[in-house]
């Protein structure tokens, strides 16, 4: 009986190049989902962090008022956060993108289990940057309002008020802290879930 031999023939550089091809596609199918499962795990604990930086920010301004301990017998000199648009507005931004933040956090849970879903991030993305544009427009407005009461502006005649009440600009000074680190988050959100995008 004749034995079988069998002959290895040489690959030539094309079939090389088709098997290196298959390994590195094949070990990058196999680290994209760990990858990506570490990403939506760090997308979830910001989205915490900036839900309790909007809330405190939401809390600490619409809680801020002061009366001064003298008055005369017509004119009460009170401070409230609602006298001035900017710093109600403040609160209300903060207010509904803490909100968002609480809708979104199941979605985010399920991008934990679920670490290949792609049309979620992408909604995702859409709200995160619509609720970074409104809060910065709120926490701009309210920095710019919180400088002239430090400050005042002496060309327009608008004197700091600050002397006078101090606990009134301690707190709306002390609420802006979590708004603009609340922005932050949401721009490494919008980073995170881009990359992870981009990962499949």
């Amino acid at each position: 009986m004749k034995e079988a031999v069998e002959i290895e023939q040489p690959l030539s550089s094309t079939q090389r190049a088709v098997v290196v091809e298959k390994g590195e596609s094949s070990r990058s199918r196999y680290v994209a989902p760990g990858l990506n499962r570490g990403i939506s795990i760090i997308d979830l604990v910001l989205r915490l962090v900036a839900l309790v930086g909007t809330l405190g920010s939401a809390i600490a301004m619409g809680t801020t008022n002061e009366t001064l301990p003298f008055f005369t017998q017509f004119i009460q000199f009170r401070a409230e956060y609602n006298d001035l648009p900017s710093f109600t507005f403040f609160v209300i931004a903060n207010s509904v993108v803490c909100t968002y933040l609480v809708l979104s956090i199941p979605l985010a849970i399920v991008h934990v289990i679920r670490s290949s879903a792609r049309h979620s991030r992408l909604i995702l993305i859409f709200f995160d940057t619509a609720m970074l544009a409104l809060l910065t427009a709120g926490a701009s407005a309210a920095a710019a309002i919180v400088y002239l009461a430090h400050k005042g502006n002496v060309r327009a005649n608008w004197f700091a008020i600050c002397q006078q009440f101090n606990s009134f600009c301690e707190r709306i000074s002390g609420s802006l802290i979590g708004s603009f680190a609340a922005i932050v988050v949401m721009i490494l959100l919008i980073f995170l879930s881009s990359f992870a995008l981009i990962r499949h």
